[in-house]
């Protein structure tokens, strides 16, 4: 298998371009919709990997997949500067809602994916 830092790198390219293709694809007007689908549909992944990789002994694949395809995809920076934008554009209530709605489904979705991926391997 290659090397984990080249894993993490071809696969953090990937991720990366998927990213820039959503953001594209949905770009800002109102309410950064792209920075907060990447990091849901993410952790959606990033728990569904977690518990397939496990159980089916494909942790040979983790560093491409979580850290590298997983990682380049999601992104904090982003979620945070998209949020300091909505506060200093005065809009607090929309702030705290992307704040919030990000951080609760983000954990909802990696706790779905990995009750999937377990329903999966079993």
């Amino acid at each position: 298998m290659m090397n984990a830092y080249l894993q993490v790198a071809f696969g953090g390219a990937i991720g990366s371009m998927a990213r820039l293709g959503l953001y594209r694809a949905l770009p800002v007007r109102d309410f950064p919709a792209a920075t907060m689908l990447v990091n849901v549909a993410g952790s959606l992944a990033m728990g569904l990997l977690a518990a397939l990789l496990a159980q089916r002994g494909g942790l040979a694949w983790a560093p491409f997949l979580m850290p590298g395809v997983l990682g380049g995809f999601t992104t904090f920076s982003a979620f945070s500067l998209d949020a300091l934008t909505l506060w200093e554009r005065g809009q607090g209530g929309l702030t705290v809602a992307y704040v919030a709605g990000s951080v609760v489904l983000s954990l909802g979705a990696v706790v779905l994916g990995l009750a999937l991926g377990r329903g999966l391997s079993a």
